[in-house]
């Protein structure tokens, strides 16, 4: 039975769930670190609270909450908050939610993505305009005024890898399009 280890089987699917599992709890301990800017007291502060819910929920250890809470409060780390403007394909409108340490090297990978898969970075405002900011539970919601639809079944399908990879990104949070199929 030479060549088949137990472990070597395990190691593999093992490597891949962790790192899917480290992405999400970086992009949940981020948004902890930012709500937590206005208040440390979740009693206080909802938008904190809703974090620190959806963290939980999703899981990541009580430690890790705390520890971002106190990186936040002794100003250790430095975190920017983006809304990040684009086109896509089929003339699409994307907006861009990011949490990050480093605005260049964000800002940079972002525009690497959008050009890999057919999208361009927009100037400020330019995209904006199509969506409506509303606020329910504590959480930011970006909705399109005017929705679309893509005609072009290759657009589309441009469209969904785009997203999809925007939002593998570790430092965005969300992503909002016009497009309504």
């Amino acid at each position: 039975m030479s060549g088949h280890n137990k472990w070597g089987q395990i190691k593999h699917q093992k490597e891949i769930t962790d790192q899917k599992r480290g992405r999400v709890f970086s992009k949940l301990l981020n948004a902890v670190s930012i709500a937590a800017r206005v208040d440390q007291n979740p009693q206080f502060n909802p938008q904190l609270r809703t974090a620190i819910q959806k963290a939980k929920d999703a899981n990541v250890p009580n430690e890790n909450i705390e520890r971002a809470i106190k990186k936040t409060s002794e100003l250790e780390r430095n975190l920017d908050e983006l809304d990040l403007e684009a086109y896509g394909p089929g003339g699409s409108a994307i907006l861009i939610e990011a949490i990050t340490d480093n605005r260049n090297r964000t800002v940079a990978e972002i525009k690497k993505i959008l050009s890999d898969y057919s999208g361009k970075w927009a100037e400020s405002g330019s995209v904006t305009w199509a969506f409506e900011k509303k606020q329910i539970n504590h959480e930011t919601i970006w909705t399109p005024k005017f929705p679309q639809a893509i005609i072009d079944v290759n657009d589309s399908l441009k469209l969904k890898t785009l997203i999809k990879k925007l939002e593998a990104h570790e430092d965005i949070q969300k992503v909002f399009s016009n497009i309504t199929n």
